[in-house]
């Protein structure tokens, strides 16, 4: 028997990724913030450190939700695609670099997260 998984809007624009993510974890969400990356999806976070899979990236999005944060939405520079690939970032409206992802087109024409890296902090030493 499998496990019943919510029927969660699809991201049919790399750029919807972006608003579902934040409108899933102001909900506090998890599973759909989740259910926005690949099932081997990478995410360079906590800084310094990596998230490797869907169920890591919830199990961490579960503790990070814990604390109710609120995400502003973030106008998107232009997405650059290639094919079934493509490129999105947002600059931070706290001025502290960019965050960008690199998001994958589904067989089913939907896009979802396969690389994130949602700060970038500037390198020191």
């Amino acid at each position: 028997m499998s496990k019943h998984t919510p029927e969660y809007e699809k991201a049919m624009r790399p750029e919807d990724i972006t608003r579902l993510f934040v409108e899933r974890s102001n909900a506090g969400d998890a599973a759909g913030v989740a259910a926005l990356y690949e099932e081997d999806a990478v995410m360079a976070y906590p800084p310094g450190s990596r998230t490797v899979g869907r169920e890591a990236i919830r199990a961490l999005w579960e503790k990070v939700l814990v604390g109710r944060p609120h995400f502003e939405p973030e106008q998107p520079l232009p997405t650059l695609i290639s094919g079934d690939i493509a490129l999105t970032s947002t600059p931070p409206k706290d001025g502290s670099g960019a965050r960008a992802q690199v998001v994958r087109r589904q067989p089913d024409g939907s896009w979802l997260r396969l690389l994130d890296q949602p700060e970038f902090a500037p390198p020191t030493g």
